[in-house]
């Protein structure tokens, strides 16, 4: 009796442990071993002071390629335009960029990146693909981006507007494309409008 017991209870084990190995696994991938999304950055900013589009590309996401396409299509403008400064205007800078707050939850981080030419921080989004971080503008486009967290820009100034008695309305970098309800003296029954 001892050893029926025995004997299922290894197949038991083992029909569970081969079951769960051969299914696929719809978890995000939340290691891209040693990369980070400022290395991922650092790569994007040199394919495009190499100027080699297939190389800005495979710096991007697969949405973000296929947005490019898509902006290309309806701009009837080449490819290579599109895809020229890698949708941010840091790597418009002749050298590499400050690059700060590096944030991660999981498959989806974003670092904050100087943009000299707007005098401002920009929160540029990443996510795993393929095993490496890439930048994920098609994501946020999608509104599939989920942020790691306020970027030190927000918080810096939120924390200004608390010090000086003003509240800030939450910053959302998604574009959720509803419908808003606007004032307008036009539209006297104030129906929703596309913002």
């Amino acid at each position: 009796m001892r050893r029926i017991c025995l004997f299922l209870l290894l197949v038991t084990t083992g029909i569970f442990i081969f079951g769960c190995g051969s299914q696929a696994t719809t978890e995000p991938t939340c290691s891209a071993g040693g990369d980070t999304p400022t290395e991922a950055y650092k790569r994007l900013y040199e394919a495009v002071k190499s100027k080699n589009t297939e190389t800005i590309k495979s710096r991007m996401t697969k949405n973000s390629a296929e947005m490019a396409k898509m902006i290309s299509e309806q701009n009837k403008t080449p490819l290579e335009k599109v895809f020229e400064n890698g949708f941010t205007g840091t790597t418009f800078a002749p050298t590499l960029p400050d690059i700060r707050d590096e944030r991660v939850n999981c498959n989806m981080g974003a670092v904050e990146v100087w943009n000299a030419k707007e005098q401002k921080w920009e929160d540029l989004p990443f996510v795993i693909e393929d095993a490496q971080w890439k930048l994920a503008i098609g994501e946020l486009f999608k509104g599939s981006f989920k942020s790691p967290g306020k970027g030190l820009s927000t918080r810096e100034e939120e924390a200004a507007n608390a010090a000086r008695g003003n509240v800030m309305p939450p910053v959302s970098n998604v574009n959720t494309n509803k419908m808003t309800t606007l004032p307008n003296p036009t539209n006297p029954a104030n129906k929703p409008m596309k913002p």
